[in-house]
């Protein structure tokens, strides 16, 4: 291999054992690589990463230059530590076009009607099942829909009331406590499941009516056809999609915090590491999801300046 690609190979290799996905850059990098050999550059320079990044032309509306520029971005700093000759392109030569929209948030009402579209709609032998309680278990810990399919029957302690997350985003692995309610639905589920599959081919908690693993993107048709189904989402600009309920769960708990007088700058941590988030920071930004949450923390902080002025 030439001493990019060796470098690359490394510089992929670290950001994974970082905890990094690298689903863009471990799919554009080899490209840019490729390219730069064919045309016979030797190192990376801002005017070959803007070149490489603008081919071929996209829809103005696109992002992929942008995300092309990123994952060369951080390639060209891990460069620069080892090839002298590296220039590293500054942030802002190709912006983002994408607006930011706010996430879909789901009332009581859409979750309900969703599990209800489920119960009816799908296969009553088990797939019924299977997402009525993936449903369910989405919107009442705010699991990413990837750590609730990888769950295994050991993870799932429904003595102890929790969830055994494995090395999920970052590489984390975490606890997570469950209600008694959704103990409940998962034992259920199990025994249904159990009727069905009584000599297991897979070790998974959910799975599909033959007994095997489920599979996201069959997970995501079937969540669209049941939105489309039950009228959840008509209209919106955003479409709901199955990280929405992770943002309902963060969003519904702040706003719980909020109207029960909670200090919500001291307990935000303890949402942080419930949901798996790297630092709490990621977490803030659900502050500004939802214009309820804005006004409430606009109040408690009119409340506290006051109290402040009156001191």
């Amino acid at each position: 291999m030439s001493a990019l690609q060796d470098a690359l190979t490394d510089y992929l290799e670290l950001r994974h054992n970082l905890g990094y996905k690298l689903a863009d850059a471990g799919r554009l990098l080899p490209r840019f690589v490729a390219w730069l050999e064919e045309t016979e550059q030797a190192s990376i320079t801002i005017q070959n990463a803007l070149t490489w990044c603008q081919l071929p032309e996209v829809p103005s509306e696109s992002v992929v230059w942008s995300a092309r520029m990123t994952a060369v971005r951080g390639f060209a700093r891990y460069l620069s530590g080892i090839d002298q000759n590296t220039q590293v392109p500054p942030t802002g030569l190709l912006p983002s076009r994408q607006r930011w929209r706010a996430p879909f948030v789901f009332t009581a009402e859409d979750i309900a009607a969703l599990m209800s579209q489920a119960d009816t709609s799908l296969d009553p032998r088990l797939p019924a099942a299977t997402y009525t309680t993936l449903i369910g278990l989405l919107a009442t810990t705010g699991l990413r829909i990837g750590e609730a399919i990888r769950l295994t029957r050991m993870d799932v302690d429904l003595v102890g009331s929790s969830l055994l997350i494995r090395e999920s985003k970052f590489g984390k692995t975490r606890h997570v406590p469950v209600e008694a309610s959704t103990v409940a639905a998962l034992r259920r589920y199990a025994r249904q499941r159990d009727r069905f599959h009584p000599k297991p081919a897979t070790n998974s908690f959910f799975v599909t009516i033959t007994g095997k693993t489920l599979l996201y993107p069959v997970v995501q048709k079937t969540f669209r056809g049941l939105c489309v189904d039950a009228g959840i989402g008509v209209g919106v600009a955003k479409r709901p999609h199955l990280h929405a309920f992770r943002h309902t769960f963060a969003v519904m708990t702040l706003v719980g915090w909020y109207q029960n007088g909670v200090d919500v700058d001291a307990h935000l941590p303890y949402l942080s590491t419930y949901l798996g988030h790297r630092d709490p920071r990621f977490t803030y930004w659900y502050l500004s999801a939802a214009p309820e949450l804005l006004a409430l923390a606009a109040d408690r902080l009119q409340q506290r300046n006051d109290g402040r002025a009156q001191s």
